[in-house]
């Protein structure tokens, strides 16, 4: 996140400890747990069985409960989290969690996560060392399995896990020797190249994207995330000069010009990664967030209506085209400018990216930029990021939204977050489901069941095979057992067999319908509805 994290490191422990945005908005979870005896003794319901409500159809459509909607939390500099190194497992792991409530209070749906900012990792890596932002020292071992915890929270509360990688930065300060010794920039000082005050692999050298693509693999292979993620940090951001590859270029450059030769590298990782992590595990998605602006108008007559720095020209990020080639699942260019802004305007930005995967079955999320509220300008306006995504409505390609980042959201400045949960996220929300990487519905649960609770109405099913969540839709009254389903109804996506409805209210009737869903968001029909009377009191 090249605008950002040079100038957003500050200690953040008391906006953790505020739950500022966990304080104002909270009031709608549903909380989940595991399946139900009758469930349980039956066995999830498998492909093939007859379904309940075999008129009844899966339910259709888009809009504002079928949409992303996620945050980053960036972990270089300790920008986001862990809030500094060095602290023990157990305060690590509770901020965390925060973080991951917060989500949940603002009724997000996903979480992307930094796991590799330096050449460095939050898990064991047979290639990497572990990272300094961890315990304050590069290599040495947190004492527990970072990686795996934050996935295995991520889901429990059914946040999609993005693992965010930085393919080529290697430091932030430029003297290898502070390296832990079994980084492979200690090892292969040839691959490592000095740049504004940095240490960056050079994108040239088919032994760095190697690295950079077992990384990845490794991550792929061994935890269960639910997506790759790339930023905009290629070749690095202009700043004193040219990047020092001329010996590499003359080596590989082939012909080609050294931009588009700059290109061709960039290009070769995106398109490996993007074969290789299919053919590994297909229901794994493969997204970046590039710079909001991929050429200018002026450069380029395809390109948008700007007067900016161009990732095409300055990075060697041709994202357009990576959209058109079909590599990436989804896109989330970060969008950071307000509405009207005279070089770069958000309005015309977002409808120049809406036109760039229309027709394509790459998904379109906008990242957006929390970080700047109270800024001068519109961004001391705390309405100006939800106009954003009212904005987005006119666009049926935006998928979504991805706020930098999570302690901006957790600070609530100005109310901004606040103002966003209210006006867009009132209620939860399902991610779209991704196209053209195959996935299926799976087949609709059975035996919905609801009963008065304590706490609310317990809801439970049976559980439908090859299932990754469930949709939970709630109707005032007694309804019809077998009825088509509206996506306004839903109150929860949730993993298990069963919910506690804590908003039913007492002596109230309603009636509530299940689906399935699979790993990539495909949805079943509704199973029969069971209704039921809350409680008295």
């Amino acid at each position: 996140m090249a605008w950002r994290t040079g100038t957003r490191i500050r200690a953040t422990a008391a906006v953790l400890a505020a739950g500022a945005v966990t304080g104002v908005t909270a009031g709608c979870g549903v909380p989940a747990f595991g399946g139900g005896d009758d469930g349980d003794r039956a066995g999830p319901v498998t492909a093939g069985a007859k379904p309940e409500c075999p008129k009844a159809a899966a339910p259709d459509g888009d809009g504002p409960t079928r949409q992303v909607r996620g945050m980053w939390i960036a972990t270089v500099g300790n920008t986001d989290w862990p809030t500094e190194p060095g602290q023990p497992a157990a305060t690590q792991k509770k901020q965390f969690t925060r973080l991951l409530d917060t989500a949940k209070a603002m009724n997000m749906n996903a979480v992307y996560v930094q796991i590799r900012p330096d050449s460095d990792a939050f898990y064991p890596s047979p290639y990497e060392p572990w990272s300094q932002w961890l315990t304050g020292k590069q290599g040495k071992n947190p004492g527990y399995d970072v990686l795996n915890f934050m996935v295995e929270q991520a889901h429990a509360r059914n946040l999609e896990f993005h693992a965010w990688f930085n393919p080529y930065r290697v430091s932030r300060q430029d003297d290898l020797k502070k390296l832990a010794a079994n980084s492979p920039a200690r090892r292969h000082p040839d691959w490592v190249r000095k740049y504004g005050g940095g240490l960056w692999y050079d994108p040239g050298l088919p032994q760095v994207r190697d690295l950079a693509t077992k990384a990845v693999l490794d991550v792929v292979h061994k935890y269960d995330i639910d997506a790759v993620h790339f930023d905009d940090y290629f070749y690095p951001y202009p700043e004193d000069g040219d990047f020092p590859d001329a010996a590499t270029y003359k080596t590989y450059g082939k012909g080609l010009s050294k931009a588009a030769w700059r290109r061709r590298n960039v290009d070769t990782l995106v398109q490996t990664l993007s074969q290789q992590i299919h053919q590994a595990k297909p229901w794994v998605r493969f997204g970046i967030s590039p710079f909001g602006v991929w050429r200018n108008k002026s450069s380029d007559p395809n390109g948008s209506p700007t007067s900016a720095l161009q990732s095409y020209d300055d990075i060697y990020a041709d994202t357009r085209g990576w959209i058109k080639k079909g590599w990436l699942d989804y896109v989330t260019p970060q969008l950071y400018w307000p509405i009207g802004d005279p070089r770069a305007g958000y309005a015309e930005l977002v409808a120049w990216w809406a036109g760039q995967v229309k027709g394509t079955s790459v998904q379109l999320t906008i990242g957006q930029a929390g970080y700047r509220v109270g800024e001068a300008g519109a961004w001391k306006k705390p309405a100006e990021l939800s106009r954003h995504l009212t904005l987005n409505r006119k666009y049926p390609q935006v998928s979504g939204d991805v706020f930098f980042s999570a302690t901006d959201i957790a600070a609530n400045r100005r109310g901004f977050a606040a103002r966003i949960r209210d006006d867009h996220y009132s209620r939860p929300a399902i991610p779209p489901a991704v196209t053209g990487r195959g996935g299926h519905a799976p087949p609709p649960v059975q035996d919905t069941k609801a009963v008065p609770d304590g706490k609310g109405v317990k809801v439970q099913w049976r559980p439908s095979q090859d299932a990754a969540s469930y949709a939970v839709y709630r109707v005032d009254g007694k309804a019809a057992g077998c009825a088509p389903v509206d996506r306004a109804r839903l109150i929860g996506d949730i993993r298990g067999g069963g919910v506690i409805d804590p908003s039913a209210k007492p002596g109230r009737a309603y009636t509530y319908y299940v689906t399935a869903l699979d790993r990539l968001h495909h949805e079943s029909a509704p199973a029969r509805g069971a209704t039921v009377t809350a409680a008295e009191g």
